[in-house]
């Protein structure tokens, strides 16, 4: 049996022994590579989810007309020489998301993994971002703008003001966002406006569908240019019958923004996606591959 002296020894050395098996055992973990600024522009597009849509009459079409009535729910981050930026966020926050693992829901969307586990993957943190916009400020694009609040906020005037209503928009949720409200912020005031300067990443005004909707163009040296749709169009079958949904918060808007997007495209040639179009969405390269 140890004597006193002695167990006051052992009691002294045994947290410093403990100390370094964990300090060998964490250096054995590989750690996360954290990404470093690519030499042209990125794309990477992430599964954020999918919308089960329970009744399509808002969008002017049947059942019938549609391949599908899901909707899917991508996030993108865009990753260029000078810095990063997330354009949506997904329809489910990660906070919604259980411990134990599972898809994480909100209303009729549904994820399969939080959005910051899939960012980690491939090396980037929240922290990393350097700007953060929406195409608008509906709830399946904004669910994850909370993780964001440390980004500069790329906004247009009309969105933020009914972001911060009160009563707040039914087409949101609020708590998702509200980190924003202290974010450093970039109002933008004209049409089209340049994130890097240098034309290969550019916000462009479509409003209509909501008051302040955006989309985004992107010019990537190898897949060319493509244009992010935002909730310009949802389903493939609203742009090939030119339907236009109900719902739209200015309908004469949205049918003026789609023809100017539509000349845009012809004078680009760029490839448009539909961020809800759930057939093409599944065919995309999700992250950790990425468009460039």
């Amino acid at each position: 049996m140890m004597n006193y002296k002695t167990d006051s020894r052992w009691c002294r050395v045994l947290p410093l022994i403990v100390l370094a098996i964990l300090a060998t055992a964490d250096s054995a973990v590989p750690q996360q590579r954290k990404a470093q600024p690519p030499k042209s522009v990125r794309l990477y597009v992430f599964d954020c989810g999918s919308l089960n849509i329970p009744d399509t009459s808002p969008y002017q079409l049947k059942k019938e007309d549609l391949a599908t009535t899901y909707m899917s729910v991508p996030c993108f981050l865009v990753a260029h020489p000078k810095g990063t930026m997330i354009w949506d966020a997904g329809a489910v926050p990660d906070t919604a998301f259980k411990p134990g693992g599972g898809p994480g829901t909100l209303r009729y969307a549904t994820s399969p993994r939080p959005l910051k586990v899939q960012l980690a993957e491939i090396g980037y943190a929240p922290a990393d971002i350097t700007y953060v916009s929406f195409s608008h400020f509906h709830w399946d694009h904004i669910g994850n703008a909370n993780l964001f609040a440390s980004a500069t906020w790329l906004v247009r005037k009309l969105e933020r003001d009914i972001m911060f209503s009160d009563p707040p928009s039914p087409r949101t949720e609020p708590a998702n966002y509200s980190a924003l409200k202290t974010s450093k912020t970039v109002i933008i005031t004209k049409d089209e406006h340049d994130v890097f300067g240098d034309g290969t990443v550019v916000i462009k005004s479509t409003p209509g569908h909501s008051p302040d909707h955006q989309v985004l163009f992107l010019k990537l040296a190898k897949t060319g240019p493509i244009l992010l749709s935002g909730d310009l169009y949802h389903y493939p079958e609203e742009r090939k019958l030119n339907r236009v949904p109900t719902t739209e918060f200015n309908a004469q808007q949205t049918v003026a923004s789609r023809a100017a997007v539509e000349e845009f495209l012809k004078k680009t040639r760029a490839q448009l996606w539909i961020q809800h179009d759930f057939t093409a969405n599944a065919r995309l390269k999700k992250a950790p591959e990425f468009y460039d």
